[in-house]
Protein backbone atom coordinates (compact mmCIF):
# COMPACT_ATOMS: atom_id res chain seq x y z
CA UNK A 1 0.00 0.00 0.00
CA UNK A 2 1.16 3.53 -1.42
CA UNK A 3 0.30 5.91 1.35
CA UNK A 4 -0.39 9.46 -0.56
CA UNK A 5 -1.80 11.49 2.40
CA UNK A 6 -1.57 10.29 6.36
CA UNK A 7 -4.55 10.06 8.21
CA UNK A 8 -6.22 12.83 9.03
CA UNK A 9 -9.74 15.06 10.23
CA UNK A 10 -12.12 16.04 8.04
CA UNK A 11 -13.61 19.48 9.55
CA UNK A 12 -17.09 18.91 11.39
CA UNK A 13 -20.11 19.22 9.29
CA UNK A 14 -24.30 18.55 9.96
CA UNK A 15 -24.90 15.05 9.74
CA UNK A 16 -27.03 14.57 6.53
CA UNK A 17 -28.42 11.37 7.93
CA UNK A 18 -30.10 12.60 11.60
CA UNK A 19 -30.95 15.80 12.39
CA UNK A 20 -29.33 17.90 15.20
CA UNK A 21 -26.21 15.54 15.12
CA UNK A 22 -22.72 16.59 13.11
CA UNK A 23 -20.70 14.33 10.92
CA UNK A 24 -17.11 14.39 10.66
CA UNK A 25 -14.88 11.39 9.48
CA UNK A 26 -11.17 10.67 9.61
CA UNK A 27 -9.70 9.45 6.20
CA UNK A 28 -6.19 9.03 4.13
CA UNK A 29 -5.18 9.01 1.09
CA UNK A 30 -3.83 5.56 -0.86
CA UNK A 31 -3.02 3.41 -3.80
CA UNK A 32 -2.20 0.18 -4.55
CA UNK A 33 -3.69 -1.52 -1.88
CA UNK A 34 -4.11 -5.01 -1.53
CA UNK A 35 -6.68 -7.47 -1.29
CA UNK A 36 -5.09 -8.23 2.16
CA UNK A 37 -4.87 -5.14 3.23
CA UNK A 38 -8.59 -3.84 1.94
CA UNK A 39 -9.88 -6.68 4.31
CA UNK A 40 -7.86 -5.62 7.18
CA UNK A 41 -9.41 -2.30 6.40
CA UNK A 42 -13.04 -3.36 5.90
CA UNK A 43 -12.54 -4.97 9.22
CA UNK A 44 -11.89 -2.06 11.45
CA UNK A 45 -14.90 -0.08 9.94
CA UNK A 46 -13.44 1.52 6.64
CA UNK A 47 -14.76 2.33 3.67
CA UNK A 48 -13.89 4.15 0.58
CA UNK A 49 -13.96 5.85 -2.68
CA UNK A 50 -11.24 5.80 -4.83
CA UNK A 51 -7.67 6.18 -3.27
CA UNK A 52 -9.92 7.96 -0.18
CA UNK A 53 -10.58 5.96 2.79
CA UNK A 54 -12.62 7.01 5.20
CA UNK A 55 -14.36 6.37 8.62
CA UNK A 56 -16.54 7.74 10.93
CA UNK A 57 -14.69 9.98 13.85
CA UNK A 58 -18.39 11.91 14.75
CA UNK A 59 -17.91 14.04 17.92
CA UNK A 60 -20.16 12.30 20.65
CA UNK A 61 -21.64 9.75 18.17
CA UNK A 62 -21.15 5.99 16.72
CA UNK A 63 -24.71 5.56 15.51
CA UNK A 64 -22.77 4.69 11.68
CA UNK A 65 -22.68 1.09 12.10
CA UNK A 66 -20.46 -1.53 9.26
CA UNK A 67 -22.56 -4.33 8.57
CA UNK A 68 -21.30 -7.50 7.06
CA UNK A 69 -23.39 -10.07 5.22
CA UNK A 70 -22.56 -14.05 6.26
CA UNK A 71 -22.38 -14.95 2.91
CA UNK A 72 -22.55 -18.80 3.44
CA UNK A 73 -25.32 -18.63 5.47
CA UNK A 74 -26.99 -16.07 3.91
CA UNK A 75 -30.67 -17.05 2.84
CA UNK A 76 -32.86 -14.74 0.98
CA UNK A 77 -36.01 -13.88 3.13
CA UNK A 78 -39.83 -14.63 1.61
CA UNK A 79 -40.05 -11.05 0.32
CA UNK A 80 -36.33 -11.27 -1.25
CA UNK A 81 -37.60 -14.69 -3.24
CA UNK A 82 -40.97 -12.89 -4.32
CA UNK A 83 -38.83 -10.49 -5.71
CA UNK A 84 -36.79 -12.72 -7.46
CA UNK A 85 -39.52 -15.04 -8.71
CA UNK A 86 -41.12 -11.93 -10.45
CA UNK A 87 -37.29 -10.92 -11.94
CA UNK A 88 -37.36 -13.54 -14.86
CA UNK A 89 -36.26 -10.67 -16.96
CA UNK A 90 -33.92 -9.05 -15.05
CA UNK A 91 -29.95 -10.53 -15.28
CA UNK A 92 -26.76 -9.53 -13.77
CA UNK A 93 -23.21 -9.14 -15.20
CA UNK A 94 -19.94 -9.07 -13.18
CA UNK A 95 -16.59 -7.91 -14.75
CA UNK A 96 -13.53 -5.51 -14.43
CA UNK A 97 -14.11 -1.45 -14.15
CA UNK A 98 -15.49 -0.59 -17.54
CA UNK A 99 -16.12 3.25 -18.30
CA UNK A 100 -18.99 3.70 -20.60
CA UNK A 101 -20.66 7.01 -21.80
CA UNK A 102 -24.53 4.72 -20.95
CA UNK A 103 -22.67 3.94 -17.15
CA UNK A 104 -22.12 7.44 -16.99
CA UNK A 105 -25.44 9.12 -18.22
CA UNK A 106 -27.15 6.59 -15.74
CA UNK A 107 -25.29 7.32 -12.95
CA UNK A 108 -25.71 11.23 -13.18
CA UNK A 109 -29.23 10.79 -13.76
CA UNK A 110 -29.55 8.79 -10.61
CA UNK A 111 -27.64 10.88 -8.67
CA UNK A 112 -30.01 13.96 -10.02
CA UNK A 113 -33.26 12.92 -9.67
CA UNK A 114 -32.84 11.01 -6.37
CA UNK A 115 -30.55 13.71 -4.29
CA UNK A 116 -30.44 16.69 -5.95
CA UNK A 117 -26.96 16.38 -7.44
CA UNK A 118 -25.15 17.47 -10.45
CA UNK A 119 -21.52 15.44 -10.83
CA UNK A 120 -19.27 15.80 -13.93
CA UNK A 121 -17.29 13.26 -15.69
CA UNK A 122 -14.08 13.97 -13.84
CA UNK A 123 -15.37 13.41 -10.34
CA UNK A 124 -17.20 10.69 -11.47
CA UNK A 125 -14.16 9.29 -12.94
CA UNK A 126 -12.36 10.05 -9.69
CA UNK A 127 -14.60 8.20 -7.29
CA UNK A 128 -14.95 4.57 -9.05
CA UNK A 129 -12.72 4.11 -11.84
CA UNK A 130 -9.59 5.74 -9.89
CA UNK A 131 -9.29 2.26 -8.40
CA UNK A 132 -6.80 2.51 -5.62
CA UNK A 133 -7.30 -1.51 -4.96
CA UNK A 134 -8.56 -4.77 -6.89
CA UNK A 135 -12.59 -3.61 -8.04
CA UNK A 136 -14.82 -5.06 -10.15
CA UNK A 137 -18.60 -3.79 -11.81
CA UNK A 138 -21.95 -4.79 -11.38
CA UNK A 139 -24.37 -4.20 -14.29
CA UNK A 140 -28.42 -4.73 -14.61
CA UNK A 141 -30.28 -5.27 -17.65
CA UNK A 142 -33.70 -5.50 -18.06
CA UNK A 143 -33.79 -7.83 -21.12
CA UNK A 144 -31.13 -6.05 -22.92
CA UNK A 145 -31.21 -2.73 -21.60
CA UNK A 146 -28.95 -1.20 -18.48
CA UNK A 147 -30.74 -0.06 -15.74
CA UNK A 148 -28.45 -0.57 -12.89
CA UNK A 149 -24.34 -0.62 -12.33
CA UNK A 150 -23.01 -1.28 -9.47
CA UNK A 151 -19.31 -0.83 -8.01
CA UNK A 152 -17.57 -3.02 -5.51
CA UNK A 153 -13.96 -3.87 -4.16
CA UNK A 154 -12.41 -7.54 -3.43
CA UNK A 155 -10.64 -8.07 -0.61
CA UNK A 156 -9.10 -11.48 0.35
CA UNK A 157 -12.38 -12.79 2.05
CA UNK A 158 -15.16 -10.30 0.76
CA UNK A 159 -16.91 -8.15 -1.51
CA UNK A 160 -17.51 -4.64 -0.54
CA UNK A 161 -20.18 -2.31 -2.27
CA UNK A 162 -19.53 0.59 -3.04
CA UNK A 163 -22.29 2.01 -4.75
CA UNK A 164 -24.90 1.45 -6.90
CA UNK A 165 -27.23 3.74 -9.18
CA UNK A 166 -29.89 2.65 -10.96
CA UNK A 167 -32.46 4.51 -13.83
CA UNK A 168 -35.22 5.76 -11.54
CA UNK A 169 -37.68 5.36 -14.18
CA UNK A 170 -37.35 1.60 -13.07
CA UNK A 171 -37.40 1.71 -8.94
CA UNK A 172 -40.21 -0.54 -9.09
CA UNK A 173 -37.98 -3.54 -10.20
CA UNK A 174 -36.48 -2.78 -6.40
CA UNK A 175 -33.27 -2.25 -8.35
CA UNK A 176 -31.43 -2.08 -5.29
CA UNK A 177 -32.27 -5.04 -3.52
CA UNK A 178 -31.65 -7.18 -6.41
CA UNK A 179 -28.35 -5.83 -6.60
CA UNK A 180 -27.64 -6.79 -3.07
CA UNK A 181 -28.72 -10.12 -3.37
CA UNK A 182 -26.91 -10.31 -6.59
CA UNK A 183 -24.04 -9.41 -5.49
CA UNK A 184 -24.00 -11.77 -2.46
CA UNK A 185 -24.35 -14.51 -4.50
CA UNK A 186 -21.48 -13.75 -6.79
CA UNK A 187 -19.27 -13.24 -3.23
CA UNK A 188 -20.29 -17.02 -2.97
CA UNK A 189 -19.22 -18.23 -6.35
CA UNK A 190 -15.68 -16.48 -5.80
CA UNK A 191 -15.65 -18.09 -2.18
CA UNK A 192 -15.50 -15.27 -0.06
CA UNK A 193 -17.32 -15.42 3.69
CA UNK A 194 -17.93 -11.56 3.64
CA UNK A 195 -20.49 -9.18 1.63
CA UNK A 196 -19.97 -5.37 3.30
CA UNK A 197 -22.67 -3.40 2.97
CA UNK A 198 -20.99 -0.32 4.29
CA UNK A 199 -22.70 1.90 7.51
CA UNK A 200 -26.33 1.57 8.85
CA UNK A 201 -27.51 4.48 10.62
CA UNK A 202 -30.40 3.38 13.43
CA UNK A 203 -33.17 5.81 12.96
CA UNK A 204 -32.33 7.07 9.10
CA UNK A 205 -34.65 6.06 6.30
CA UNK A 206 -31.87 6.21 3.27
CA UNK A 207 -30.36 3.34 5.31
CA UNK A 208 -33.18 1.25 5.98
CA UNK A 209 -33.06 -1.16 3.07
CA UNK A 210 -30.28 -2.58 4.67
CA UNK A 211 -31.98 -4.44 8.14
CA UNK A 212 -33.15 -6.95 5.33
CA UNK A 213 -29.87 -9.59 4.72
CA UNK A 214 -29.29 -11.96 7.43
CA UNK A 215 -27.36 -13.07 8.96
CA UNK A 216 -24.87 -10.87 9.13
CA UNK A 217 -22.55 -8.93 11.66
CA UNK A 218 -22.30 -5.17 13.13
CA UNK A 219 -19.50 -3.62 13.81
CA UNK A 220 -18.77 -2.61 18.03
CA UNK A 221 -16.58 0.75 17.67
CA UNK A 222 -15.93 0.72 21.51
CA UNK A 223 -14.83 -2.78 21.41
CA UNK A 224 -13.27 -3.04 17.90
CA UNK A 225 -15.07 -5.94 16.54
CA UNK A 226 -17.96 -7.98 15.03
CA UNK A 227 -20.82 -9.02 16.55
CA UNK A 228 -23.44 -11.00 15.09
CA UNK A 229 -26.63 -9.55 15.03
CA UNK A 230 -29.95 -11.25 16.98
CA UNK A 231 -32.29 -8.62 15.76
CA UNK A 232 -32.95 -6.41 12.87
CA UNK A 233 -31.39 -3.02 13.40
CA UNK A 234 -34.06 -0.50 13.45
CA UNK A 235 -34.68 2.31 14.94
CA UNK A 236 -33.14 0.96 18.26
CA UNK A 237 -29.73 -0.04 18.36
CA UNK A 238 -29.30 -3.74 17.62
CA UNK A 239 -28.71 -6.83 19.81
CA UNK A 240 -25.64 -8.48 19.74
CA UNK A 241 -24.93 -11.85 20.68
CA UNK A 242 -23.48 -11.53 24.11
CA UNK A 243 -19.48 -12.01 24.25
CA UNK A 244 -19.65 -12.59 20.43
CA UNK A 245 -17.15 -10.66 19.48
CA UNK A 246 -15.39 -12.18 15.97
CA UNK A 247 -11.94 -10.13 15.07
Amino acid sequence: MQLIQLTELEAVEPCPYLPGREKQYEYFLAMGVSAAELSRLLAQGWRKFGPYYFRVACPGCRLCLPLRVDVNNFTPSRSQRRLLRKSAAVSFRFGPLRPDEAVYDLYRRHSLIRFGIETDREAFHNLFYLSSCPALQSELYLNDRLVGVGFLDRGADALSSVYFSYDPDDALLQPGTLSILAEIEHARRLGLPWYYLGYHVPGSPKMAYKNHFRPRQQFDWSRQCWQTLTSAPGDHPAVGVPGNCAP
